[in-house]
């Protein structure tokens, strides 16, 4: 747990003071430099470019440039933050703590609220933030603002629900008590695919926790996470409570491990891949910091001889391509038993021909945007190459698609083996690959082989059975004849390699808060 005095050897630059009138209590904001404007239809209110570090927004002596990956078009050069710039945010978020862990449960309760209102009045320019850097649907994106939204609801309304306990111990002239308290400066390290809501769902439980926090956004998608630290700022969350640094790939590393390694900081939360993950516990292991990790899913969908094929297809379509099959609980393995699975195969064939319509994220027809980078249409094509060359049957599509570079045709593959590339990586793309079985301790087997096990999905109408394989597959979320189980109200969170600890639902504040035992005695 943080403690205050040790500001005092902290070797940060210390900010400019913030304006007068920013206390901790609700107050006028003051009104940061407008940026001249952005792309046709974004919002140039909330399309910030510069860093936002104790209630002010800052340049950076370097910026770089985001672009839309749909049309290649730069969106804006960015402030690029280095050690610099995140040591004076970690000191501006320290000094926030040490008066922000004193306000009242109801006071922070009220403030994330406002928060709130704020993203639900703002939400059609969010979604179109959201679509410009990261190419999603604008359906999906106005979904996850919504989404998002509601994470700093539902933290607003757990803040004033954090309970201790009163323990009796045998000894009569003794009491025991329990309290939750705030651990500190957390830093938040975000991915680009749900731009806005890894964010709440982090910053949401850190704040009602008592916590500030230091955000670094992925470099593809960084005006998220400024256009919520513009309207954190008119929701009069005090200065240095939510800070933002963004920084390019080149100076991402440098940033993650000054994060991670400076004294001040007493929390690590990290969504993205797994071997990143590593990299960052190694980090914070040298100072024992405490951390969250939810990091890649390889998730199998199982489709069992009993299933209702009809709904199995549907649950396929929402788990697979949602995003264009970019998120870390789609599905990455079919596995479809014997007596079902042409009929499965054919139905899914002929649901994605007729659904899926492929386009720039802003028009009305479009369900599958494009891949955030080339890089990202690379992996996909090669487990396509790679299970055709050892047998496996394009059913759809298979290759990339004609709009551009960093679109890619949705994919169905039959005859899939376990050999094959897509069988044992995670895809992320808009890959579907089936493979056949016969039993069910086959498909729990193939399933659980992974180092991985974020979620898992089946089909079954065979009660029994679905209470065994729930409980057998070995990840920490399961859908049973549904394919989306997201909910603010429910834990998010891996078992083995998919990562540590549990974001959102009433457990999710529990990861920012330290348990402290005091002995009261003489009584």
């Amino acid at each position: 747990m943080a403690t205050c005095l040790r500001l005092r050897s902290c070797r940060a630059p210390r900010l400019p003071p913030a304006p007068a009138g920013r206390g901790l209590r609700p107050g006028c904001p003051a009104q940061p430099r407008r940026s001249a404007g952005g792309p046709a239809g974004l919002s140039a209110a909330l399309l910030r470019t510069e860093s936002f570090v104790g209630g002010r927004w800052l340049p950076a002596a370097a910026a770089f440039p985001v672009h839309d990956p749909a049309s290649g078009a730069q969106l804006g050069l960015v402030a690029d933050c280095g050690v610099p710039e995140t040591r004076a945010a970690v000191r501006a978020a320290y000094e926030a703590f040490c008066s922000w862990r004193g306000v009242s449960a109801k006071e922070r309760s009220s403030l994330l609220r406002k928060w709130y209102d704020l993203m639900m009045q703002n939400k059609d320019d969010l979604a179109k933030i959201i679509t410009a850097e990261s190419g999603k649907p604008l359906k999906e994106a106005q979904g996850e603002v919504a989404y998002s939204a509601l994470f700093l609801e539902w933290f607003s309304e757990e803040a004033r629900r954090v309970y201790g306990d009163v323990i009796y111990t045998p000894a009569k002239e003794k009491r025991a008590l329990v309290l939750k308290q705030p651990l500190g400066v957390a830093a938040v390290i975000t991915p680009w695919n749900f731009p806005s809501a890894m964010i709440t769902r982090k910053v949401g439980a850190a704040l009602a926790a008592g916590c500030t926090v230091v955000v670094k956004p992925a470099e593809h998608t960084p005006f998220s996470a400024l256009a919520l630290a513009e309207l954190a700022d008119q929701a009069a969350i005090p200065p240095g409570v939510y800070n933002v640094i963004p920084c390019s790939r080149a100076k991402a590393k440098e940033v993650g491990e000054a994060l991670c390694t400076d004294p001040l900081v007493s929390k690590i939360s990290f969504t993205g891949s797994t071997a990143t993950g590593k990299i960052l516990l190694h980090h914070a292991a040298g100072s024992v910091k405490r951390v969250s990790m939810e990091l890649g899913g390889h998730a199998p969908f199982i489709v069992f001889d009993s299933a209702n094929v009809d709904q199995a297809v549907a649950g396929a379509m929402a788990s697979k391509f949602r995003n264009s099959g970019q998120t870390c609980v789609c599905s990455n393995r079919f596995l479809v038993q014997r007596g079902i699975h042409d009929s499965f195969v054919k139905k899914f064939a002929e649901a994605i021909k007729t659904n899926l319509h492929v386009g720039n994220g802003f028009e009305e027809r479009t369900t599958q945007g494009p891949l955030i980078d080339e890089k990202a249409v690379e992996k996909v094509e090669k487990h396509v190459n790679d299970a055709v060359s050892k047998g496996a049957t394009v059913v759809t599509g298979g290759k990339r698609h004609q709009l551009g570079k960093n679109f890619f045709e949705p994919t169905l593959l039959s005859n899939v083996t376990r050999d094959m590339l897509c069988s044992h990586e995670e895809t992320f793309g808009p890959l579907a690959p089936v493979i056949k079985f016969d039993t069910e301790e086959e498909a729990v087997a193939i399933a659980n082989a992974a180092d991985v096990g974020l979620a898992g999905y089946f089909y079954s109408q065979d009660p029994a059975q679905i209470w065994r394989v729930a409980e057998r597959l070995e990840v920490g979320m399961v859908g049973v004849n549904e394919g989306l189980i997201s909910s603010v109200e429910c834990p998010f969170g891996g078992v083995k390699q998919s990562g540590l600890g549990r974001e959102g639902s009433k457990y999710g504040i529990d990861e920012y808060l330290e348990l402290k035992y005091v002995c009261f005695g003489g009584l």
